[in-house]
């Protein structure tokens, strides 16, 4: 039969193809046995002496900066010392720690050391005995051996030959950290800390010296102006066990850091940074061969603030400096006054320009680990430097509360703008509740713009009694005072105000003190400066707030109501609706022109202070009695001022409180 020419075409592909086959078939064939056979050792005896491990690329957290993008709080670049495990012997595992301690020493760096024994003499660093024993038992020691016996029985367990005891510990320590943590060939072990410049250098240069050792970059904390704007910015600190647990699944790790406190706390979703992946050849000795990046980190988004970084140090160097005045008696008489804080605010819009809380305090000394000694200054019962004056502390506002009785009083009609009212100096409607106006002779005849100029308590006594509590309450919370502001930080105190509640029976005497700002009015100095620029501005309600914008490394924005509504949820701030007052503008006119008054007329209790300033302010001083005595057993007096500036056009609103301030004869010129 004849084969067609279809036929043997396809015949022939076949062949072709089947040849192919069998040629790519032998290539491999040969290269498989020069892989196994003629060069098989070789490959094998290089598999066998490099390791290939992964390390963390830790990315920066973002900045946080003032309004106009002056960085108060940044990165720069730190340097760890870690360990890996690797195959060398335990004598070339301790000669090689000594030499790193050595090199660390030298160069003026440290390593990590919580080993609790030091040498010559002997002896453990704990000073509660308690907390040695509970260590001894921790590790199964005797509780009765000594530093000394203690220090050989490691020194026996690490295998350390040197006989200098100062060689040893510093090899001990280390060894302790490795035990700690716990290290193989693919997890390391952080020995060392923000280690010099010149100590990375020595350990790059000769790696081949340093076994298993790796110099990490790491970003960590700055703080340009230093403690500029610290307790709004707050601080950072090693993420705590229960941070972890509760944020391992959102990438954090042990040795993340983690906000603590303001801004760095409330944002800390948007500040951290997504980590990266660093690939590391390492030979199976512990010196490196090669190391790339294999996933690039990212930075976290820039916080924007509100704050005027100019201004913020003017006004923490104000309240400091006044305070100081103040105990060493250059206003007068010297009082203990222990502290204080100052606000300054947009009357318009709400913003924060300026937060001061004094102390203060060093957020840089959390960077490494702040020590005990620091820690516990910080955190007195006297000093309180952590807290926030300005949102975390409550006072009694005194005399500056006197303008939310006035309005409440000319707004319900129960005075006018031309009503009089003669101080005679004791109060005595109630004959069981006799008060009296800070001026034991009185006043005489004023109205309520004089009131406020002068004053007056006799005045608001009887502006008190003549519109009840109930009335006097309702006004109070007009302007926000005795509710949280809902500002971007944590830890905000709501504060007490006087009304009537369920369960208390309310003395009409007690109204009397309610409307001089005395009994339980509680406010923070940030609600305090809110009811300020509500004054300014005509009654109309603000919302303080602190952060102008959170910034993405890419440029873009995150919608402010995202993070707002996160900030909420996620820290129970509440945002509270209050309407505008909608204040008659004779009215407010009379309070307004009172505050001017005290500034710029002779009489008004800031007068002194304000005679020759180019601006026209509108301004309150205030004493406020307390309960807390003093180490003479005397009441101690907080002293405030409130204010506004332009007179004519305010743009902002100014609240000092200090702690101690003293009395009324002083606080105008310490407040301002």
């Amino acid at each position: 039969m004849k084969i067609s020419n279809k036929q043997a075409n396809i015949k022939l592909r076949y062949n072709i193809v089947t040849t192919f086959v069998y040629l790519i078939g032998i290539v491999l064939i040969i290269q498989l046995f020069n892989l196994q056979i003629v060069n098989g050792q070789e490959y094998r005896e290089t598999s066998n002496t490099r390791l290939t491990r992964e390390s963390t690329l830790k990315a920066a957290r973002g900045n946080i900066t003032d309004s106009s993008g002056t960085i108060l709080v940044g990165t720069t670049t730190s340097y760890n010392l870690e360990i890996y495990k690797s195959k060398i012997d335990n004598k070339t595992l301790n000669d090689t720690l000594l030499r790193v301690a050595n090199v660390l020493e030298q160069n003026n760096s440290k390593y990590i050391n919580d080993f609790p024994i030091t040498v010559n003499p002997f002896v453990f660093t704990y000073t509660d005995k308690e907390k040695e024993i509970k260590w001894k038992k921790s590790n199964k020691i005797d509780e009765n051996l000594t530093a000394e016996e203690t220090f050989y029985k490691y020194k026996e367990k690490y295998e350390i030959e040197n006989e200098n005891v100062e060689e040893a510990i510093k090899i001990m320590a280390m060894r302790y950290q490795i035990s700690l943590e716990g290290y193989s060939s693919t997890k390391s072990v952080t020995i060392a800390q923000n280690i010099s410049v010149e100590s990375v250098h020595i350990f790059n240069e000769q790696n081949d010296l340093f076994p298993g050792i790796n110099i990490v970059e790491i970003p960590v904390r700055s703080y340009p102006k230093g403690i500029l704007a610290a307790h709004v910015v707050g601080h950072t600190s090693k993420i705590t066990e229960d941070e972890y647990k509760e944020e391992k699944d959102n990438g954090y790790t042990m040795n993340d850091y983690y906000g603590q406190s303001g801004i760095e706390r409330i944002a800390e979703k948007y500040l951290k940074g997504t980590d990266g992946v660093k690939q590391i050849d390492m030979a199976v000795d512990g010196t490196i061969t090669d190391e790339y990046v294999q996933t690039a980190a990212v930075q976290g988004a820039d916080v924007v603030l509100t704050i005027d970084a100019n201004l913020q140090a003017a006004t923490q160097t104000a309240l400091q400096k006044n305070i100081e005045k103040i105990r060493n008696g250059e206003f007068g008489t010297a009082y203990n006054a222990t502290g204080g804080a100052m606000v300054v605010m947009n009357v318009k819009t709400g913003e924060v320009l300026a937060m001061a809380s004094y102390p203060d305090f060093d957020p840089s000394k959390f960077i490494f680990g702040i020590d005990p000694e620091t820690y516990n200054q910080y955190n007195s019962k006297t000093t309180k430097a952590l807290r926030n004056r300005a949102t975390q502390e409550i006072y009694p506002p005194g005399s500056i509360f006197k303008m939310v009785t006035a309005i409440a009083g000319l707004e319900t009609g129960a005075i006018t703008t031309t009503t009089k009212i003669n101080d005679v100096g004791k109060y005595s409607l109630y004959s069981d509740y006799p008060k009296y106006c800070w001026k034991r002779s009185g006043h005489g005849y004023l109205n309520v713009t004089h009131a406020i100029q002068h004053s007056c308590n006799y005045f608001f006594y009887e502006v008190g009694n003549r519109i009840g509590i109930d009335t006097l309450a309702k006004y109070t919370k007009y302007f926000g005072l005795g509710t949280k502001t809902g500002i971007e930080l944590t830890g905000e105190e709501k504060g007490t105000l006087n009304e009537r509640t369920q369960g208390n029976v309310w003395l009409p005497g007690n109204t009397l003190s309610a409307a001089i700002g005395q009994l339980d009015n509680m406010f923070t100095p940030l609600q305090m400066v809110k009811y300020a620029s509500m004054l300014a501005n005509g009654g109309k309600t603000v919302n303080p707030t602190i952060i102008k914008a959170i910034k993405n490394i890419d440029g873009t924005e995150v919608p402010r109501e995202e993070y707002e509504a996160y900030f909420n949820e996620e820290f129970g701030i509440e945002k509270t609706k209050i309407e505008d007052l909608n204040i008659k503008q004779e009215n407010l006119d009379a309070v307004l022109e009172g505050m001017r008054s005290v500034t710029s007329e002779s009489g008004g209790t800031a007068y002194s202070t304000f005679k020759n300033f180019t601006i026209e302010v509108g301004g309150k001083t205030g004493s406020a009695q307390t309960q807390i005595e003093d180490e003479n057993g005397e009441k101690v007096t907080h002293a405030w001022f409130l204010g506004f500036a332009p007179f004519d056009n305010p743009e902002i609103a100014v609240v000092v409180m200090v702690e101690g301030g003293g009395s009324r004869r002083l606080h105008s010129r310490s407040c301002t």
